[in-house]
């Protein structure tokens, strides 16, 4: 058995060393374009990462305030979302001042179900201490139920350029009185800017 595998591997060892058809050549690379010398393609480079600690102040996206609905007022939607914002450390921009930030906000009211499933079950014995011999028995109820869910988008831009820095959004139901959707709208908010700034 030894005699045999090392004349296999006499074998492997020769047909290593064999030629190949194979040889090796390259050609030299094409000499670069004049203007490659002046021009520097940032494309070609990642982004620099952004400073989130530049952003101070904001504004609205375009001087658009959100409107207002049966709901919520105008006002309350700029005072939540500036309670917000300045748990985050942005505050509201003075006036003449270019804002570092722009700020967009979107929230809907959406009807949902949502559906819960309960086991309710029991045990049937018979003995004197309920341990002689029984029966185990469940059966699920499944109970639809529907709710209503405040929705919220929130997308910041640079003040400078104008691009996308960071977008956030959140849900949270509803509660049925003015109180409750006022207390929601402020939940959903803090929710939404809870990953700002990204780590």
């Amino acid at each position: 058995m030894r005699v045999l595998s090392c004349l296999l591997l006499i074998a492997l060892l020769a047909a290593c060393q064999a030629d190949t058809p194979y040889t090796a050549e390259s050609l030299p690379l094409p000499p670069a374009p004049p203007q490659a010398a002046a021009h520097l393609d940032r494309s070609a480079y990642p982004a620099p990462p952004r400073d989130y600690a530049r952003y101070r102040n904001w504004t609205w996206l375009n001087d658009r305030q959100p409107a207002g609905s049966a709901w919520a007022s105008s006002a309350l939607l700029q005072e939540a979302l500036g309670n917000a914002l300045d748990q985050r450390g942005l505050r509201p921009a003075q006036a003449g001042v270019a804002a570092d930030l722009a700020v967009a906000l979107e929230l809907h009211l959406e009807r949902r179900v949502r559906q819960v499933r309960e086991d309710y079950g029991g045990y049937y014995g018979h003995g004197r201490y309920w341990n002689d011999y029984g029966l185990w028995g469940s059966a699920p109820i499944l109970r639809s139920y529907e709710e209503e869910v405040l929705v919220v988008h929130i997308e910041l831009f640079d003040g400078r350029d104008g691009q996308p820095v960071w977008r956030g959004g959140a849900e949270m139901p509803s509660g049925g009185s003015q109180a409750e959707r006022a207390d929601a709208l402020r939940a959903a908010l803090k929710r939404a800017l809870e990953d700002y700034p990204p780590a």
